[in-house]
């Protein structure tokens, strides 16, 4: 079943509760994103910013595709089952890393993307908040006024895993973010460097945040999966602005999983390879937990 809220019909009238009994309450609000303890004395802290579906009624409405429309944008856009993936991963450590979990979908914002004009998926209609789908159709009108959504939700996800990422300096005097993606096997019309290699595992690294030990690391530990690579189809990592190419203490690198590895594409279940990549996510969280 699909995670995204159905708004429920109108049919022009009220209803009221029966005598004696009470209104019905109404649907809980779907939460923002979680942030799960790990062990105190870990520095590491899995990011899985793209793994819901969820879209809340309101901002399902500024959508301007039909139900069958949106659920087929979803199995292309949603990294999924990678919240599973982190799951996975903390249950085989030895040392459980924190967690940082989106629960919305990207479709509401994309906590990912920078929120203003210095954004280059601006150019495909993907900035913050995506006014286009994967396949450059209208996803909202071009006219959309994202900046509500920004202030909403975006903001308040940058400024929580911003203290996050504070939480584990004070604690342990570094940070290791790990951010956890999938990809699609084949390239989607929206990829703006998609003509690379599209190995199993792709690393995406940053200049000043990864860390040649990180990157080791990292290829050692999904090496059994056919092999990685180096910033193709996707390059980079998140990190908080205000740590951005200031604070050595926070290093990152980015897991992008080719979704064929672990699930039916798009947007179908998950296969063995999940349990796998769990193992070697934990494997990499605790050998970046035991040294900086």
């Amino acid at each position: 079943m699909p995670d995204t809220p159905v708004p429920a019909k109108n049919d022009g009238g009220s209803r009221s509760p029966l005598p004696g009994r009470a209104a019905p309450a109404p649907a809980p609000a779907p939460q923002p994103f979680q942030y799960l303890p790990g062990s105190p004395d870990s520095p590491v802290i899995l990011h899985v910013p793209h793994s819901s579906r969820t879209i809340p009624e309101d901002v399902r409405r500024g959508i301007t595709l039909d139900e069958a429309a949106l659920e087929a944008e979803l199995d292309h856009i949603t990294d999924a089952h990678t919240a599973k993936i982190a799951a996975a991963a903390v249950s085989r450590c030895d040392t459980a890393p924190w967690r940082f979990v989106n629960g919305l979908s990207r479709l509401v914002v994309d906590p990912e993307r920078f929120p203003d004009e210095r954004e280059e998926m601006l150019s495909v209609g993907m900035g913050a908040v995506y006014t286009r789908t994967t396949h450059r159709e209208e996803l909202r009108p071009a006219s959309y006024e994202g900046q509500p959504l920004v202030e909403r939700y975006f903001h308040p996800y940058a400024a929580a895993m911003t203290e996050a990422v504070a939480d584990r300096l004070a604690a342990v005097g570094r940070a290791v973010i790990v951010d956890v993606h999938s990809y699609p096997t084949e390239r989607l019309p929206y990829e703006l460097h998609g003509e690379g290699p599209r190995p199993p595992i792709c690393l995406g690294r940053d200049a000043f945040h990864t860390p040649d030990a990180l990157l080791s690391r990292a290829e050692k530990a999904f090496a059994r999966f056919g092999g990685t690579g180096i910033d193709s189809p996707f390059a980079g990592t998140y990190v908080p602005l205000r740590y951005y190419g200031q604070d050595p203490r926070v290093t990152a690198l980015m897991i992008e999983i080719r979704r064929d590895v672990y699930m039916t594409e798009p947007g179908g279940p998950y296969g063995p390879g999940l349990d796998a990549l769990g193992e070697a996510l934990a494997e990499l969280a605790d050998a970046a937990g035991r040294t900086a």
